[in-house]
């Protein structure tokens, strides 16, 4: 009896089934739970501008409390209510949660494309009902779980060496969207060891995509901070 033959690792990347879009926006519910904060349900409006820009806008009530955008090279949050804003990099983001933070891996977590595409991958088997690509990229191993039957990434596995600390994100409720097929639901779960006090710490985010649209045309990014708002250090 003949094996079957092992897909090729080039030919398994080609086939992942990736999302092309020029724009993207979408109305959501996020749920947000760390050390600090714990958001429940909020309202959440996101647009992408794709591998350059992500803005947010989270209400509460009905009242826009938080917006944000995040580019190649930072995160700027606004808070409303309390008329202040902050602005981070990703390197002392990285820092801060002791593991490797940046505009590809949150452009997954929306999309659910692959946030290492251009990375030749080391190994390529077969677990269960997944295609397990596995990539490296400095002390960073991402394992990305693909469905056999329909090429999208179901699960990806981020293990930071030598810290093992790890963010994991799964995707649900696959949707077609303009001959896509697109997980309306993205859980993240990041594991991390805080270098500040050697505490185990976990964050949670859930965002439950509620409509979502790929454009052509810039939907705009409104983003503009008052002067009269303080920059939280």
């Amino acid at each position: 009896m003949s094996r079957p033959t092992r897909p090729g690792i080039e030919e398994a990347r080609a086939n992942v089934a990736e999302i092309d879009f020029r724009y993207l926006t979408a109305k959501s519910r996020i749920s947000f739970k760390s050390q600090q904060q714990d958001i429940d349900n909020a309202n959440v409006t996101i647009r992408v501008r794709k591998d350059s820009l992500i803005w947010v806008s989270v209400s509460k009530l009905g009242i826009e409390a938080v917006r944000g955008e995040i580019t190649k090279d930072s995160i700027t949050i606004i808070d409303k209510i309390h008329k202040e804003y902050s602005v981070y990099d990703f390197p002392t983001l990285s820092r801060q949660f002791n593991f490797n933070m940046n505009f590809e891996l949150l452009q997954a977590l929306i999309v659910g494309n692959l946030p290492l595409p251009k990375r030749p991958a080391q190994k390529i088997k077969n677990e269960r009902d997944y295609l397990l690509l596995r990539q490296s990229e400095g002390k960073v191993l991402v394992e990305n779980y693909i469905g056999e039957n329909d090429r999208k990434l179901k699960k990806l596995m981020v293990t930071e060496q030598p810290t093992k600390n790890t963010l994991r994100l799964d995707y649900e409720d696959f949707t077609s969207l303009n001959n896509f097929l697109f997980p309306y639901t993205s859980l993240v779960t990041l594991d991390y060891q805080s270098k500040a006090d050697g505490q185990f710490y976990q964050t949670l985010l859930r965002i439950k995509h509620n409509k979502v649209e790929l454009v052509d045309k810039s939907p705009g990014f409104p983003f503009s901070i008052p002067a009269s708002y303080t920059r939280r250090p």
